[in-house]
């Protein structure tokens, strides 16, 4: 739902407690805001003004030459165009996009030459420089869990996973305010007023605020709270059934980390400020696990997907491909867009340069070199995913005649 009469005094306030969040594994890496309850009212929008401000950007893109993508020779491309030919159903309603996606359907996927000779002849690759000059940023993992569930709650299966409540807002300002285009802001009506959605702890504290809205639920309250960082993932019910879940929506607040929480209050070490450390946590400490969980405000919102699907979907709203697939700031990189990494292994001096493909976007994942690496499913994925906090370099791949932004000033 798009609601387009607000002020900028109320949007300015309601962004504070409204920053639209999607994040990845421990160590949690969003940074921490508060979110003030506070209500406004509707005032009409004024009159743009003529100098409309442009979208920001958070990095400029600088031509290269494919021997400067270190191991661009090396990788087998043919992964990541199965995962680039998902983009393509999406990109292929841009104009920039849509001459290189016709030409695409035609290329024999697995002919590795071929599709080599595809990217060096449609592309030209762009090094990502973030505003401050670095050439390098972080690079984190995330994956698909599993859970066990049911349809119904038991004693065993007490904590629910939620869908979209239909008095969510979803409020959209890009068409009024350009340097807004990829913030959607959260809340819900009292009267005329727009205010901020129940967070956490009011969801949590009253759980009959969302009566009718649950989908499954599961038996640990830790997991589930990671399954809500990760964004999707599977159920496991008794009947041996696997239901698989996405990301649905959430309800606006800024993400805060509860793992780094921990490390400042001296309860855990940073090593041990991964999912299976704050879960023997909340064992050894259950009294504090609840105040724990409420601190981070954000909620995220699930839908069952079709059993059917290659892998979960990301916000370019295709199915994520597991070690192709990588969440960005899309500030800084186009959605959809062929993106080549040259990080390492993680916890590990090894490189990991491969052809990647941005699919994704995440609370976390802000900056102008900035990248989630999805790993895929299961619980190696979630052992790499895990461990995973490495430097890396980018360079965007970009048709033939793109315009490369301008550096926001900061």
């Amino acid at each position: 739902m798009k609601i387009q009469t607000c002020f900028p005094a109320m949007l300015l306030s309601v962004m504070l407690v409204a920053c639209s969040t999607q994040t990845t594994v421990p160590p949690e890496t969003a940074d921490q805001a508060g979110a003030p309850s506070v209500e406004q009212k509707i005032k009409p929008v004024p009159q743009q003004p003529d100098d409309q401000k442009e979208p920001v950007v958070l990095s400029k893109h600088v031509p290269a030459q494919w021997s400067d993508l270190t191991d661009w020779s090396e990788d087998d491309l043919r992964p990541a165009w199965q995962a680039f030919l998902q983009s393509c159903t999406v990109l292929n309603k841009q104009s920039i996009w849509q001459e290189i996606c016709a030409a695409a359907t035609v290329v024999q996927a697995d002919n590795a030459v071929a599709v080599r000779h595809f990217f060096e002849q449609h592309f030209t690759p762009y090094r990502i420089i973030s505003a401050d000059g670095n050439e390098e940023g972080l690079v984190t993992g995330y994956y698909e869990p599993l859970l066990h569930g049911s349809r119904k709650p038991s004693a065993r299966y007490r904590y629910p996973l939620y869908a979209s409540p239909d008095e969510l807002l979803i409020i959209d300002l890009g068409d009024l305010y350009p340097e807004l285009k990829d913030l959607r802001l959260r809340g819900r009506l009292d009267g005329r007023r727009i205010v901020p959605y129940y967070s956490r702890a009011e969801i949590m504290d009253n759980p009959a605020l969302l009566n009718g809205h649950e989908l499954l639920w599961v038996e640990d309250e830790v997991e589930l709270f990671f399954l809500q960082i990760q964004g999707s993932g599977r159920i496991q019910l008794d009947t041996g059934e696997i239901v698989k879940i996405g990301f649905a929506d959430q309800n606006g607040y800024p993400y805060n980390s509860i793992g780094r929480i921990l490390v400042e209050q001296g309860e855990l070490p940073l090593e041990k400020a991964s999912m299976q450390g704050i879960k023997q946590w909340g064992e050894q400490n259950p009294e504090k696990l609840k105040p724990l969980l409420q601190q981070n405000a954000r909620f995220v919102f699930f839908r069952e997907l079709p059993g059917d699907l290659s892998g979960p979907i990301g916000a370019l709203g295709v199915p994520l491909t597991a070690g192709r697939s990588i969440a960005i700031d899309p500030r800084s990189i186009p959605q959809g867009a062929p993106v080549f990494l040259t990080t390492t292994w993680p916890n590990s001096d090894k490189p990991l340069n491969r052809l990647m493909v941005a699919q994704d976007t995440g609370g976390a994942i802000k900056g102008g070199i900035r990248a989630d690496f999805f790993w895929g499913y299961g619980p190696e994925a979630g052992n790499q995913a895990g461990k995973m906090k490495q430097q890396g370099k980018m360079w965007v791949l970009m048709p033939q005649g793109y315009s490369a932004p301008q550096l926001a000033q900061q």
